[in-house]
């Protein structure tokens, strides 16, 4: 029996499911990637709007992969109804992003500990005030354990979740710079409100892909099989959650 979301952006197929833990690349074809590399025997649970996802094993763990597409609202609704009506439990979104400190260079780790936004996503929770996105302690803990024994530097620190890729202000990313944020990117505030209303796990797992001010950049082929370090912390992680 199929079973399927509300929004109808989830269908499972029948005789699959999705395991308590998930990775979450941005584009689906990453997804698959992961799953084809690094998960034994992946069975494909939903292909709907061509959002792939794939649950399989790692180290004898189960651990589920799936795409979120671009921005919060897209992550936003896919990690809600996985949370909600799917069981599960964590979310780990492994990703490109931007750097924009002096020492952070391309192909760096950053281990997203919380995250500033210009996003309204928020405003919907009606906390008085502003909630701060933040990741869950013990599974940042242990990705940066995890990095540490396999020998990657990864960045822990803040970062910046914007709603735009072409801000109208120029220098907007200046402006996150100089408030120490490591990196910008477009999901993970909404991943760690979304956990954070739930009651559930989130942890953004980056690795920068270009940086801001120095013009260093990675390809479109580069940015979707050679992002090694970061999937294995998180699928290291994700098969202890």
């Amino acid at each position: 029996m199929m079973k399927l979301s509300p929004s109808a952006c989830i269908e499972l197929k029948e005789g699959t499911h999705v395991a308590r833990c998930v990775l979450m690349p941005g584009d689906p074809l990453r997804a698959k990637y992961i799953a084809e590399h690094y998960l034994e025997k992946p069975v494909l649970f939903n292909d709907v709007r061509n959002m792939l996802g794939y649950t399989g094993l790692y180290q004898g763990q189960e651990v589920s992969v799936m795409g979120s597409g671009m921005g919060v609202p897209s992550l936003g609704l896919y990690v809600h109804e996985l949370f909600s009506f799917f069981g599960v439990e964590s979310v780990i979104r492994v990703g490109s992003a931007g750097g924009l400190q002096d020492d952070v260079h391309v192909r760096d780790v950053v281990l997203a500990m919380s995250a500033s936004t210009n996003s309204s996503f928020m405003t919907a929770y009606d906390l008085p005030g502003y909630p701060a996105p933040t990741a869950d302690f013990g599974m940042l803990r242990r990705a940066v354990e995890e990095a540490e024994k396999m020998g990657v530097h990864a960045d822990v620190g803040s970062v910046y979740t914007s709603d735009f890729f072409y801000h109208p202000d120029k220098d907007v990313n200046l402006k996150a710079r100089e408030m120490g944020l490591l990196a910008v990117e477009m999901e993970t505030a909404g991943l760690y409100l979304q956990a954070m209303a739930h009651h559930k796990k989130a942890l953004s797992i980056l690795t920068i892909s270009d940086h801001i001010f120095t013009g260093e950049s990675l390809d479109a082929v580069q940015r979707q099989d050679s992002f090694h370090e970061m999937m294995e912390i998180a699928l290291k992680v994700a098969a202890k959650a």
